[in-house]
């Protein structure tokens, strides 16, 4: 069978990411990726999570706490500042963003291109060799075509000498279905 969004994003980060590396949750939202991604990483990697919403910050803890997760920072701050967590020679092995708004939440507080952008431009120069940043796009809402836009039209002009770009997502479902970016350093 073919994998959802969601589940095609695990695959590909378990894929590449390893015991020990940094990872960064840029959406933490209910924190069920960030679990994940603390899962691979084991007690000797380390995973920060960001998220803007109090609400996100606390459910992802409690998830944490309620596995005894120990090698995660949960960060009340927009992923367009992550830079301000990195020191300058940080290696970052992956990184999943989750775009929209938080399930069970407020459906007006969303992602927005500009964030975004700032967020992935931070990102790519700290990415390690092979090191992968998954984007799931749910597009479905007030404002999500215009990040959607603006998230193709900057991925498609990175260099191919440096990186692979990768799209999935079902095309013949209702309801505009979530898709993934993918863009691995080679």
């Amino acid at each position: 069978m073919l994998e959802n969004a969601l589940t095609f994003s695990h695959s590909l980060l378990k894929n590449t990411i390893n015991q020990g590396d940094l990872v960064i949750d840029a959406t933490a939202g209910n924190g069920h990726d960030t679990l994940f991604l603390a899962k691979l990483v084991g007690p000797e990697g380390r995973v920060l999570a960001f998220d803007i919403q109090q609400q996100a910050i606390d459910n992802t803890q409690t998830l944490l706490s309620e596995h005894n997760i120990l090698n995660t920072s949960v960060i009340h701050d927009g992923h367009q500042h992550l830079n301000k967590y990195l020191s300058e020679n940080t290696l970052i092995n992956g990184a999943i963003f989750n775009l929209g708004y938080l399930p069970g939440a407020d459906k007006k507080i969303i992602t927005n291109k500009d964030s975004t952008l700032a967020a992935i431009k931070t990102i790519l120069p700290k990415l390690a060799n092979h090191g992968l940043v998954v984007l799931v796009v749910y597009y479905g809402h007030p404002g999500g075509q215009t990040e959607l836009s603006a998230l193709l039209d900057s991925v498609t002009q990175l260099p191919q000498q440096k990186y692979a770009v990768l799209q999935y997502q079902f095309i013949n479902q209702v309801n505009q279905p979530p898709l993934v970016l993918a863009i691995q350093k080679k």
